[in-house]
């Protein structure tokens, strides 16, 4: 579907890997977006599906000194970039990447929320961000395949990171849709469309990794998709599980980046 992002509501990812033509094959037979890059901005990959950009990319370089593995990031709408990055400083985040203008398209930013996971914020000019996105809603994914159709917070620090996320990007109209000591969760919006969430990672992270934002891009077939993953290169992080929510499964593409994949459950 066509996608107007709200301030505070995800408007764009892209990937950070060490294998950009890998990942633009991988990508492209997984979900059938096509690849362009634009050697003005460093090489930047502009990943299309069926015409509309649903996800960017960038090289690792050897002199960039990033001690982290290749991964996806998720960029939040702001009207504001600079003053979005001093309040997240303000309110125990921390600023990763200050403020950049990207030409006419935009500016950028990369912070650390108060759980201490990476997030970017992006101010639009000429390029807005997603031009399409999956529809989710109560569990049915609409017209998602191949396409980034839910954006998910998993922190150590639940109550902290939603009065972060409250403060510094706006979110104002979220809905608690479970709140127990074994499943505490927030969607992004109270209603539709529901975009994303926040989730108590308390209980679910492995002791030692961090809490991470991670997106999930629709299929019409998970355990396809999976199958295919893993026969272009990639790795299950998790296995398919059907889930109030639809079935979901977790990925790794050839070089290590983290992803996930849903689509409506099966039913009896």
């Amino acid at each position: 579907m066509s996608y107007q992002a709200k301030p505070g509501d995800p408007n764009w990812v892209d990937l950070y890997t060490s294998d950009p033509a890998g990942a633009a094959a991988f990508y492209g037979s997984l979900f059938g977006w096509s690849a362009e890059s634009n050697e003005e901005f460093g090489g930047y990959i502009r990943f299309s599906k069926d015409g509309a950009a649903v996800a960017g990319g960038m090289g690792r370089r050897e002199d960039d000194g990033d001690p982290y593995p290749d991964r996806w990031t998720i960029y939040l709408a702001t009207n504001d970039a600079a003053a979005t990055a001093k309040k997240a400083e303000a309110d125990g985040g921390s600023i990763v990447l200050e403020p950049m203008v990207v030409g006419d398209l935009g500016t950028m930013t990369v912070l650390t929320d108060v759980g201490g996971v990476a997030v970017g914020a992006w101010q639009a000019d000429q390029f807005p961000g997603f031009g399409a996105v999956g529809n989710v809603s109560g569990g049915v994914w609409r017209d998602a395949a191949g396409l980034p159709s839910w954006f998910e917070l998993m922190t150590r620090d639940y109550e902290g990171s939603l009065k972060f996320y409250h403060d510094v990007f706006g979110w104002t109209d979220t809905l608690t849709i479970a709140d127990t000591p074994e499943f505490k969760y927030t969607t992004i919006h109270a209603t539709s469309p529901m975009v994303g969430g926040v989730m108590d990672g308390n209980g679910h992270l492995p002791e030692g990794v961090p809490g991470a934002w991670t997106v999930y891009f629709g299929s019409d077939n998970v355990d396809a998709t999976v199958e295919q993953a893993v026969a272009l290169g990639g790795s299950v992080v998790f296995e398919p599980m059907e889930t109030p929510y639809g079935k979901l499964a977790g990925l790794a593409d050839p070089s290590g980046a983290h992803f996930c994949v849903g689509g409506t459950a099966t039913t009896s």
